[in-house]
């Protein structure tokens, strides 16, 4: 296998020149805490690496429960949520708190050091009201472009209406106040041109790449197999929109019309849907072909990508995951793991030849590629071969320093 060698070596401790030396940047992320959200984190190191003096504002969460803590010198600020949020009204709740929390957060930050960049990481497309009263001291806003909310809105309650009429309000909005925009791919980066009104120069494509000096396989573990010869893994939220309960079905087919009880799936995260999944699969009878940890330490996490055969992305066809890039298709193909996947836009981009697909929303079709795969092995290592050096020589994060560096200076440059 062709390797990149730049690629292996991870975040560098210093950049050359360190371009943004004597910056203080504060990052506010909602989703997730930190360091747990892998893209937000690498962004934070590789600014700390150009120079510059990081902060995080970001909420509570399993085994980051700690208010405040420095680690690699970055300074992290949590605050508390009160539920998460499944509903409209729930979301307004989570969101609210979160706002009041982090424009608390942001003055004691101000205060006691001046910050020259606020970064908000959405969702919700809401932080630019945080930014707003520092943009009139001269702080830059960036907006890191991670969800587009009015698809997800869509993708999550199956309807438009008022709330989604005020996500595309409220991603306009954002879009006006931010100096510099960071699209995770060009299909993002199309939409802050076209809907969020943005100039073509000031945004910046800034990929959610995997950095494989951070993911590296282990020995494998056969006890996740559950005494299969075989094992399907999938990393990612358990959520509505993306359609594990599509992948059950597609397990239904496998194990009750074609007669194959010798795969096991082992599903990483944790999300709103969770229970759900774990009853729906009770309700069929799959049970014991199922294996849900919840979120997992990386320990963990390593460990299924290592064991696992193929990987698995039952993500449904619509306009939100037809235009997200999927940070689980880069951590399988990190490990060297083919995959199968429905048919989505930037899905095909990332992993091409790495990858099968699927007919859009389609379980027996999904189930037809995935046994496809499991039974060849010399085409399953073909294509994890091919998707580690496609990983290694285009997609990695090493690959995405210099644009993130480059949106940094534009926007102090304004």
């Amino acid at each position: 296998m062709k390797q990149h060698p730049a690629a292996q070596e991870g975040i560098p401790a210093v950049i050359d020149g360190e371009p943004l030396k004597g910056r203080h940047v504060l990052i506010i992320v909602e989703n997730l805490p930190l360091p747990f959200d892998r893209r937000v984190w690498q962004e934070a190191r590789t600014l700390k690496a150009a120079g510059a003096h990081v902060s995080i504002i970001c909420p509570t969460g399993k085994g980051h429960e700690k208010r405040r803590e420095v680690i690699e010198g970055i300074e992290i600020y949590r605050h508390p949520l009160p539920l998460e949020a499944k509903g409209p009204l729930g979301f307004l709740a989570e969101y609210s708190a979160a706002l009041f929390w982090e424009t608390v957060l942001a003055w004691r930050i101000f205060f006691k050091r001046r910050f020259d960049v606020i970064q908000g990481c959405n969702p919700p497309d809401l932080i630019f009201l945080v930014a707003l009263p520092f943009k009139l001291l001269g702080v830059r806003y960036i907006f890191d472009h991670h969800d587009i909310n009015p698809e997800l809105y869509e993708a999550k309650f199956e309807r438009r209406g008022f709330f989604w009429q005020l996500m595309l309000l409220f991603e306009k909005l954002t879009f006006k106040a931010a100096d510099v925009s960071i699209a995770t791919n060009e299909s993002y980066r199309a939409i802050a041109i076209e809907r969020g009104g943005m100039e073509a120069d000031r945004v910046h494509v800034v990929r959610s790449g995997p950095d494989p000096s951070k993911l590296k396989r282990v020995p494998a573990a056969e006890n996740w197999k559950n005494g299969r010869a075989h094992m399907v893994g999938y990393v990612g939220v358990m959520g509505q929109q993306e359609g594990i309960d599509l992948l059950i079905e597609a397990v239904q087919f496998i194990v009750s019309t074609l007669g194959r009880e010798d795969i096991q799936f082992v599903l990483v995260g944790s999300g709103p849907a969770l229970d759900e999944l774990r009853a729906l699969t009770e309700q069929k009878g799959l049970r014991a072909y199922f294996t849900f940890t919840g979120r997992a330490p990386d320990q963990v996490l390593f460990e299924v990508l290592s064991t696992m055969d193929i990987g698995v992305n039952p993500d449904r066809v619509n306009a939100m995951n037809d235009k997200s890039t999927m940070n689980k298709v880069m951590e399988f193909m990190s490990f060297e793991k083919p995959l199968v996947q429905f048919d989505v836009t930037e899905g095909r981009f990332s992993a091409q030849d790495a990858s099968l697909y699927a007919k859009p929303n389609d379980p027996v079709d999904l189930a037809s590629k995935i046994v496809e795969l499991i039974d060849d092995p010399e085409r399953r290592k073909q294509m994890g071969s091919f998707g580690r050096s496609r990983v290694l020589e285009k997609l990695s994060w090493q690959h995405q320093i210099d644009p993130l560096v480059a949106a940094y200076r534009q926007a102090l440059s304004r």
